[in-house]
């Protein structure tokens, strides 16, 4: 599985790849306002340090607008992805910049029935949301194992990018259906390592290497 990390804070993003935890990394509109930086900008340093597809977001609603803005986003660098929204204009874009060689990343996917034309359309990534269908009480992982079924009953190339990730289960239950990425906030996956009997295992050793009164080099 890939981790695509979630958020345009580039030292948050820096710390998780030196960890080696990062393949990818997601933005949209919400997440530059939160970084208070230029879109170009900070996309721009964020392709520099990651060799994994970036997603830039396009915002403009009709599909010529989507395309251009695309084409525009897609300059920044090689590994740019640009993320469109599952409407109608949105899929036109998509299979437009498809067409021309580029990622493309559809998002806000909410059932199947949109994964499928996502994939018609020549997306390199669909996004289904798990946690914003857990909000509504929909179970967000029912979406996901629908999408692999159905992408693998047809050889369907798209990867399903499980999106909206809201917690360390989101994560593990996402893998075990076989989600081919995962993007989420770098505090989820940061949390992935805690567990109390890693912390009570430690505890332990360093009381009894301490009574041992040895060092080591």
């Amino acid at each position: 599985m890939k981790f695509f990390v979630d958020t345009a804070d580039v030292a948050a993003i820096k710390e998780l790849n030196d960890h080696g935890m990062v393949d990818g990394v997601t933005t949209n509109p919400s997440l530059i306002l939160k970084s208070g930086r230029d879109i170009a900008e900070v996309t721009r340093e964020i392709c520099e340090l990651v060799e994994g597809p970036v997603s830039a977001e396009v915002v403009s609603p009709t599909a010529d607008e989507m395309i251009r803005e695309g084409r525009h986003l897609a300059k920044i660098a090689d590994n740019i992805t640009v993320k469109v929204p599952l409407t109608w204009d949105g899929l036109k874009a998509c299979r437009v910049l498809s067409d021309e060689g580029r990622m493309v990343n559809v998002t806000l996917c909410f059932s199947a029935a949109q994964a499928i034309l996502a994939a018609k359309a020549g997306a390199t990534f669909i996004s289904p949301f798990i946690g914003r269908l857990d909000d509504i009480h929909l179970d967000g992982m029912d979406l996901i194992a629908d999408i692999r079924e159905i992408y693998d009953n047809y050889g369907y190339k798209t990867q399903i990018l499980a999106a909206s990730i809201r917690s360390v289960n989101h994560i593990v239950e996402a893998a075990k259906i076989g989600a081919d990425v995962i993007t989420s906030p770098p505090s989820v996956i940061k949390s992935m390592v805690s567990h109390p009997l890693t912390d009570k295992g430690l505890a332990q050793f360093d009381a009894d290497w301490k009574a041992t009164g040895q060092k080591i080099g």
